[in-house]
């Protein structure tokens, strides 16, 4: 028989029993029920001595005065497998003695304990559940938890303030709940918490104001975190990165200014999100890029202001938005449309009581909303299309709003199981007859306490009450819009003004206030006027003009004046403002001369409101030869036109213009190709008879347009009168050719870029069938001797479209007074040529 085990002054004695007996007593004090001996709150230093009952499982021994030194166990107790020993006096973890083995649950609460002995939780092979919650731990250190299948462990409400790296590592293929709350722990080094089979990590009320990047790394299958009341001001990007299993993340009651999907990185799986109680005032754009999966986010009690129109975009799934106690004032249009699975919204306590009074149709795309919180919003007046969108809309909360008006059917629409309503203000007029025939029709009579405030003999009346004929229009006490500002296009730097009037048949003093995009306007210049007029009961009208100076571009917008008394506010219709300004350039094409082959790169650049289009012209026209060759690139958003391997046909003028609402403005710049001089056809011999025409071409290309020189034999060509240049010495013509104009002759073109050199042999052959003294008529008796040659050079020269004749030669040989031309029919003396100023000649 064992003998029983002494752990320190004050003796417990556990009992762990193989089986049970239901006829074995339970010692005085304690109590048995069922498997549990229940022996708390006895003031006991030990246990009993008594024989203890057969098969208990569970000891209960809380709230007694139980140290280490007066503990002692009886060592037959082997089927005891949770033990309970809070709110005693133990300064270290209890050894059980043979049944520590067994021990799934150990509960050591409120004891006072500073320090965890590794050996003897080494002992406690079967420990699922340690609570050492409430204890004195300062630290946790590496060698405290020994590789035992511990699944829950509760450290919070301790002193801790380091976690020391590595320390929960012999716990990471078990620990699936980790405790840390209300501890003193101000950082957590990112790895410190290797756990990879984690699911629930608690670090409420600590000191954590930064988490940094990559703090959780190793939690790869946490479900959820919770970081309450930490007074965390900061989360770095990639703060939960890691985290790719995470659905709930609770950051209530910190500083959060900002979301932003920096901190929100990697979150895929997160799907509910709770944040309220913190200094939220912004909304990235693109927050919830890595959050699309999100089902329940609560962002209330913060410092919204405004919710611009991306605010919610990627949250397609959500189902649970709650933006109740902020400051929200503005709501852009459309900033809802994303969220097509909603079902509850909370606005309740915000400034928002224009979107329900200027039938915005703010919650258009909420199709399946069945529940909206608006109360506290300070409405005064609910208009027909306040609800529109919303067909699934079930449950209405419009309480304390201190409501005036409610335009007819604002509600025909919506099949409503519940409206909350309560107002003694309502305006009941014949405006409002409709809305107790629809609330006995809708059996919704019940859901709201509402009563009348005007006409002053209908003043205290519950509104159920009112008969249908007394809801009648003799006078309108809310202001009505007559004269509403007007869409305006301005230049930039122009003064512009929007005029707004109402009237009213009540007294009541009228104020103005004109809007922005949806926003008030604090600090414009604004001018009021207010005049009574009698038209058979008299009236007040009042007038509010808006004075914009010097506009920019940033006062571009939607305007709207909003006039209102004691019954209620009324919204003009928006008037859009658009502010232009002429185009100028920014980057302007110098003249470029370049060589073919090369690339040309012609830059123009503008600015303007709105963005000018920039467009390209050559010679005045749109044709454009390389880009009909796909030589010619503009970039979309390039500032370039760039055209590749340069030719002779780019050549030319090219404007850029640049045009949008306000205007367009052009320039102009000058694109030279340079090439060197080349032939443009082959030069090729001649071989002519003995008296013909020579016609030698040297048809020359080149940018600029070379000269041409002639020479013949390498010497200088001797010219005569029979010598004719023509086409820019591109033609050398020598009538009546001999055997002395035989030869070589050297076309040389030159132009800035260089020089080329062609050879020609003229051949002259005598001609056997052309006799001269055939082409003799006559000689008059005086001596004189007339020989007539006519020489008929046609060159046609194609400018564009135009054929010019140049060459028209009438050489006479001899003067006479009486002259004859002869021919035979065999030897021509006249020919035509073609040539083009493109330098292409057609025919010869």
């Amino acid at each position: 028989m064992s003998r029983p085990l002494w752990l320190g002054p004050g003796m417990l004695l556990l009992v762990a029993v193989a089986a049970a007996a239901s006829d074995a007593s339970c010692p005085a004090p304690c109590v048995c029920e069922g498997r549990m001996l229940d022996c708390s709150r006895r003031r006991l230093g030990r246990l009993p001595a008594a024989p203890m009952p057969e098969g208990i499982t569970s000891l209960e021994i809380s709230h007694n005065w139980l140290t280490l030194s007066n503990s002692s166990l009886v060592p037959e107790l082997y089927s005891l497998q949770e033990v309970k020993m809070n709110y005693n006096e133990l300064t270290a973890i209890p050894h059980l003695g043979e049944p520590t083995a067994n021990i799934t649950l150990l509960s050591l609460v409120h004891n006072k304990i500073a320090e965890l002995n590794g050996d003897l939780l080494q002992q406690y092979l079967s420990l699922e559940t340690l609570d050492l919650s409430s204890n004195l731990l300062t630290e946790i250190k590496s060698i405290f938890f020994p590789r035992i299948p511990l699944k829950h462990l509760n450290l919070s409400n301790n002193r801790i303030t380091t976690l020391e790296v590595g320390s929960f590592d012999n716990l990471s293929g078990s620990l699936l709940v980790l405790k840390l709350n209300r501890n003193k722990i101000s950082a957590i080094h990112p790895k410190s918490l290797k756990l990879p089979v984690l699911l629930h990590l608690e670090l409420r009320r600590n000191r954590i104001q930064i988490v940094e990047s990559l703090t959780f790394q190793g939690l790869d299958s946490l479900k959820s975190l919770k970081m309450q009341r930490n007074g965390i001001n900061k989360l770095m990007d990639g703060a939960f990165f890691g985290l790719d299993n995470m659905e709930q993340l609770e950051l209530e009651y910190n500083n959060v200014t900002d979301i932003n999907k920096g901190w929100l990185y990697g979150l895929r799986a997160l799907q509910q999100l709770y944040m309220s109680q913190n200094a939220v005032n912004r909304i990235s754009p693109d927050a919830w890029e890595f959050c699309q999966n999100l089902l329940d986010l609560d962002l209330s009690y913060n410092q919204l202001n405004r919710l611009d129109d991306f605010a919610f975009v990627g949250l397609g799934s959500l189902e649970k938005l709650n933006l109740g106690d902020n400051r929200i004032n503005h709501i852009a249009e459309g900033v809802f449309k994303g969220l097509a699975n909603l079902a509850t919204l909370d606005l309740r306590n915000n400034e928002i009581s224009w979107a329900i009074e200027d039938s915005t149709e703010v919650f258009a795309g909420l199709s399946k909303l069945h529940t909206l919180i608006l109360q506290g919003n300070k409405i005064k007046s609910i208009t027909k299309k306040a609800f529109t969108g919303l067909d699934a809309l079930q449950h209405l909360d419009l309480s304390n709003n201190g409501v005036m008006s409610l335009q007819d059917d604002a509600f025909a629409h919506i099949k409503l199981q519940e409206i909350i309503l309560n107002t003694s203000n309502l305006l009941c007029d014949c405006q409002l007859k409709w809305f107790p025939q629809w609330l006995t029709a809708s059996a919704l009579q019940n859901t709201v306490n509402v009563s009348c405030a005007h006409p002053d003999w209908l003043l205290g009346r519950p509104l159920l009450s009112v008969d249908s004929g007394d809801f009648i229009c003799d006078n309108f006490p809310k202001p009505q819009i007559k004269v509403h500002p007007e869409t305006t296009v301005a230049l930039k730097g122009m003064n512009v003004t929007l005029t707004c009037a109402a009237s009213s048949s009540s007294d009541s003093p009228m104020s103005t206030a004109w809007r922005k995009d949806g926003e008030i306007l604090y600090d414009s210049k604004v001018e009021t006027f207010a005049r009574f007029q009698k038209h058979g009961a008299e009236l007040v009208e009042y007038t509010t003009v808006l004075h914009l100076f010097n506009v920019n571009f940033t006062d571009e917008g939607k305007y709207q004046c909003v006039i209102t008394n004691h019954f209620g506010s009324n919204y003009s219709s928006k008037a859009k403002l658009t502010v232009n300004e002429m185009p100028s350039f920014l980057k302007t094409p110098m003249d470029l001369t370049i060589r073919t082959g090369a690339m040309a790169r012609l830059e123009c650049a503008a600015e303007g409101h709105p963005p000018p289009q920039i467009a390209w012209q050559k010679d005045g026209g749109t044709d454009f030869p390389a880009a009909r060759e796909r030589r010619m690139h503009v970039m979309p958003e390039d500032e370039v036109l760039f055209i590749v391997n340069v030719k002779i046909e780019d050549m030319g003028l090219y404007s850029c213009t640049a045009q949008n609402a306000a205007g367009s403005i052009s320039t102009n710049v000058t694109l030279t190709v340079l090439e060197t001089p080349s032939f443009i056809r082959p030069l090729e011999d001649r071989t002519v008879a003995r008296g013909e025409t020579a016609v030698l071409q040297c048809i020359a290309g080149g940018s600029p347009a070379p000269r041409l020189n002639w020479t013949k034999d390498d010497g200088p060509l001797m010219v005569t009168e029979r010598h004719f240049f023509a086409a820019a010495n591109q033609l050398l013509i020598i009538v009546d050719a001999g055997p002395e104009d035989a030869g070589k002759y050297t076309c040389s073109m030159s132009n800035t870029l260089g020089t080329e050199r062609g050879h020609i042999n003229l051949y002259v052959l005598s001609s056997p069938n052309c006799d001269s003294s055939q082409t003799i008529i006559g000689f008059e008796e005086d001596g004189w001797t007339t020989v007539g040659i006519v020489i008929i050079v046609v060159v046609c020269c194609v400018v564009g479209t135009s054929l010019v004749w140049v060459i028209v030669i009438y050489h006479m040989r001899r003067k006479s007074e009486d002259y004859s031309i002869t021919n035979t029919g065999k030897c021509s003396s006249k020919q035509v040529y073609w040539l083009e100023t493109s330098h292409k000649w057609q025919s010869f």
